[in-house]
């Protein structure tokens, strides 16, 4: 059976592939929000495309969650709630601005027991990676995500990464830990922000930046030199 798939249609399958696990509700927002009837119209594209078996669906979750053909994992499992967390992020930095060169589960490292951030994008000309806390963890667990990610800030391999500036110094990006707890951890080389969400990220530097004019001009500065300025 022969059959043409519209740009909407490949925009959608690109996309469930890249962020793994996408419910309905967010693919109306997406992709279909400018329609009459979006979700009618999102519940017959997701329909076809499924039956075209381009798509796969998991009805253990409501609405309906939509998962890549190849995906590995089960479809009542608890990492479709991860997915789900870091796609919620995604569409919270959307409201601000389109972020660039997203991977969903980042291995910069390319290697077992490295840093594995579960987001890398450039959100506002800046670099970040993003680390999404759903359960508490102890502080020590925490002190180690840390030195993970500053052993490799040491290894120098980050100035290698494929969306490096071709034009100017290599930066390395800031950690955002998405946490509704604040961990007592702190690092002299890399740049650690903790916020329960990118709206009070974006609210932080926001006040930050109206300081900034109150009192004299100056940088806010991660390793590498980029300027974190958000609004």
């Amino acid at each position: 059976m022969s059959f043409r798939l519209s740009q909407r249609d490949k925009d959608i399958i690109g996309f469930i592939n890249q962020f793994r696990a996408v419910d309905r509700d967010s693919l109306v927002e997406l992709f279909f929000k400018q329609l009459k009837s979006p979700i009618n119209a999102c519940n017959s594209v997701m329909v076809r495309l499924y039956r075209l078996g381009l798509i796969e669906r998991t009805q253990q979750y409501s609405p309906t969650v939509y998962l890549p053909v190849d995906a590995k994992i089960k479809k009542n499992s608890q990492k479709i709630l991860h997915f789900l967390s870091i796609l919620d992020i995604y569409k919270q930095m959307i409201t601000y601005s389109a972020p660039k060169q997203v991977i969903v589960e980042d291995k910069p490292t390319g290697r077992k027991g490295g840093i594995e951030p579960d987001l890398f994008c450039i959100f506002k000309g800046s670099p970040f990676w993003i680390e999404i806390q759903r359960n508490q963890y102890s502080e020590q667990k925490m002190k180690d995500k840390v030195n993970l990610y500053e052993e490799f800030f040491f290894s120098n391999e980050w100035k290698t990464l494929q969306w490096q500036p071709e034009d100017r110094a290599a930066i390395f990006p800031s950690v955002i830990l998405i946490t509704p707890i604040r961990y007592a951890i702190s690092s002299e080389h890399i740049r650690i922000i903790q916020v329960a969400t990118i709206h009070e990220l974006m609210e932080k530097y926001k006040g930050s930046g109206k300081q900034q004019k109150d009192a004299r001009p100056r940088t806010l500065a991660s390793s590498g030199g980029i300027k974190i300025s958000l609004t």
